[in-house]
Parts: C-alpha cells; structure tokens; sequence
C-alpha cells in the first residue's frame, strides 16, 4: 500500500533500512506464515541432500577430486541457506549477499579446477591437447569477435585461464571488505545507484570481474565437452549456468525493479526491501530444485579416461596384420603356428 488517501506514505516506505526481524514476523498474515515454514523446511532438506551426498563423495570419489566436487555441489545449497537467512533477518541482506557471491566466486574457479581434474589433471590434458587450439571467440567477453585467432594449448595458456578465474576469487572476498568498511562510515548504501555513492562504482568493478572470470570457464568448456561427456559435463554445465543467472542477473533485475519503485513497498517492506525479501524467496526456490538436481547428476562413480598412449598403442594394435585360422591353430602372417 502506497499511502493513505490523502496521498501521504507509510513511514516504512520512505525508510532506508530494511525493518527488524520481530517487526517482519508480527506483520505476517497465516498464508505468509505458512510460506515462511515451506521455504525454512526447503532450505532444511537441501542441506541434508548437500550432506548426504558429501558423506558420498568423500567415500567413493578420489581424494584428487573430492574436495573440488564438494566445492561446487555446495553453491546452491550455501546460497539456500543465505537467502533463508535474509529472509528471516531482513537487515542482514547485505551480508548474506555477500557471502553468496564469495562463495560462488571461489566455486567459479573450482568449476575450472574440475574440468581440468576430469581430463586427468594439467600433464594429460596439454597431452590429450598437445596440437589443439584455444577458441577464445566466445561468451561472455568476445562471442561477437569471430576473427580472434585461436590460441595454443600451452601451459602458458593453461596458466592464464586459471588466473582468469583465481583474481576473481580473490579480489571479491577484497571487495566485500571495503564495501563493508564503506558502510560503517555511511558511504556504502546497497541499493544506492547515484553516482556519488560508493555501491554502484564497487558493482561496475564486480561486474568487469565476473566477466572476466566467466570467460576462461566457457573456453575450457568449449574444448572439453566432447571428452567429458561420459562425465556428465554438460549436465553439469548447464546446472553452473542456471546458478550463476538465478544468483546474479535475476537479483539484479528485481533489484533495479526495486529501486525504480516499479515493485511498490508493502509495509514494514520498503521497496527496495521488498525486492530483496521477493530475491531470496524465489532464491530458496530455485536452490532447492538444483540441490535435487545436483545429486542426480554428480552421484554417480566415473572411471578415469584412458591416457593418450593406450589409445595410440590400440589404434597401432588394430592396424596389424589380422590373425588366420588354419586347421584349428592360430596363425598370423600366415604361417602356421608350431
């Protein structure tokens, strides 16, 4: 509700600050009562599926890929479990987001990790690859650059594409720090796109870095999906892309939906607050159906792929001269077998 009918607004409409969790919680009707409970048991189940399928990872998977593959299936279940935390807590939207988006950035990394696991670690994959090409005309950064020339696959190249990911798990975590430092000085307002304000500078900086980041994952991919499909790497990919559009581009649409006061304030929900609080609700949602998802397809037990030389040496072993049978003996090259 906008206002009264003599046009005024509610006070909590103008508020700047999200409002307390008892105030929240008091201004629930029965229905909104009863999706609090749906979401809170969601965000349950999706830590116990992420538990569960630790507990099986760390059992039957390799020590080389355990803690990788735990990496990446915890994305959607931390990010449940932060946005049912801002659900509850409405002023700590700021520090849940936060943490997801840390979190999802040193996933990114260990996404580009994995792939690289899967091939058998860097030694095999630069020989699986010793005379392939990099195609590095393709999303997020240069999809429109058709003329870049590919690249070799070097350990150079190697190198520059797990630093591509790396700077970006580590300059976010840096980021988050002087946001947080800005705020305690009043300087950093979350939903303050004015261009006085710190927030939308520190968002233009994260945005860069995403893309960044995203780019040496979608080359990699490019290169390995063929050999890694007795790995589920598409599955697993496109598992990763959904994550990474629910978290980043869907919240960010709602956000400036929010800010434009586009989504009205529904008091003691500002509309900047209510925006976050609709975020982490569709957030809860969406997780909870990846966690499900997740366990379907990374539980499953996947042997190594074949080192280069046993394919060369059968390919070398189909190229012999076929063996003759000759009165019940064996004989190759036609000579009976003594």
């Amino acid at each position: 509700m906008e206002g009264d009918a003599n046009g005024t607004l509610h006070p909590s409409c103008g508020a700047s600050e999200p409002p307390y969790s008892q105030e929240l919680l008091q201004s629930l009707d029965l229905p909104g009562r009863f999706l609090f409970a749906i979401l809170t048991l969601m965000t349950l189940i999706a830590n116990l599926v992420f538990i569960e399928e630790a507990v099986y990872i760390y059992r039957k998977i390799p020590s080389s890929k355990r803690s990788i593959i735990i990496w990446v299936n915890a994305a959607a279940p931390v990010i449940t479990t932060t946005s049912c935390t801002g659900m509850w807590i409405p002023r700590s939207t700021m520090f849940t987001d936060f943490t997801a988006a840390v979190f999802f950035a040193i996933v990114i990394h260990k996404f580009l990790m994995m792939m690289i696991k899967d091939c058998g670690g860097q030694k095999l994959l630069l020989k699986r690859f010793e005379n392939g090409h990099l195609k590095i005309s393709t999303g997020p950064c240069c999809c429109c650059c058709l003329c870049l020339p590919h690249v070799r696959i070097t350990r150079r190249s190697l190198f520059w594409l797990k630093l591509g990911t790396l700077q970006f798990a580590f300059l976010r975590p840096v980021l988050m720090f002087l946001s947080i430092v800005l705020w305690t000085n009043g300087n950093y307002t979350l939903y303050n796109v004015s261009t006085k304000g710190a927030a939308i500078w520190i968002s233009c900086v994260v945005g860069v870095l995403t893309i960044i980041a995203l780019w040496p994952v979608a080359i990699m991919f490019q290169q390995v999906r063929t050999l890694l499909t007795c790995k589920k790497i598409i599955p697993k990919f496109a598992l990763y892309q959904f994550i990474l559009i629910l978290n980043h581009l869907q919240t960010s649409i709602i956000n400036i939906l929010a800010t434009k006061r586009i989504i009205p304030c529904a008091p003691p929900l500002s509309s900047s607050a209510r925006g976050a609080y609709i975020t982490q609700q569709l957030l809860i949602m969406e997780m909870f159906l990846i966690t499900l998802i997740s366990r379907v397809v990374y539980r499953r037990k996947y042997d190594d792929l074949e080192p280069p030389e046993c394919k060369a040496e059968e390919a070398g072993d189909n190229k012999q001269t076929p063996k003759i049978i000759l009165n019940g003996t064996v004989s190759e090259d036609g000579l009976p077998r003594v």
